[in-house]
């Protein structure tokens, strides 16, 4: 299993952007559904973005953050990113990303846009994302 690690977060204003990274230290992520999640102060965690790295165009994107944020990746860093435009207050969440093997999800007879939160077995230890107003 991958073990994952977030970076990028930090304190941004009202409109900005920020590129926030995971990083891979083990198997290749494109055999992987990974996922983009967020927690906000106070409330579950929620899905930002599921996708498989080698198919981005396949890239589902949850809620409010659709034409605000994109996935991109790196294969020869074996990394992926979230690329936040248009940041809002409500933004402020700590990011997780989180990774399922895709033979996991087809066992479960699941695609990776239907993976659910508790499908993801590999989780990173997040990076807090605060956008003041």
């Amino acid at each position: 299993q991958p073990r994952l690690a977030e970076s990028g977060g930090g304190s941004v204003q009202a409109g900005g952007s920020l590129k926030l990274s995971c990083a891979s230290f083990g198997l290749s992520l494109s055999i992987f559904c990974m996922g983009w999640f967020r927690q906000a102060p106070g409330k579950e965690r929620e899905a930002v973005a599921t996708f498989y790295p080698g198919g981005l165009e396949r890239t589902s994107y949850h809620g409010s953050v659709k034409g605000r944020f994109t996935v991109s990746q790196d294969n020869t860093k074996n990394t992926v990113y979230l690329q936040m435009s248009s940041l809002e207050p409500e933004d402020t969440a700590m990011y997780y990303c989180a990774a399922v093997l895709g033979q996991v999800l087809r066992g479960r007879r699941r695609t990776c846009d239907e993976a659910k939160e508790a499908d993801f077995g590999d989780w990173g230890q997040g990076t807090q994302v605060t956008v003041s107003s």
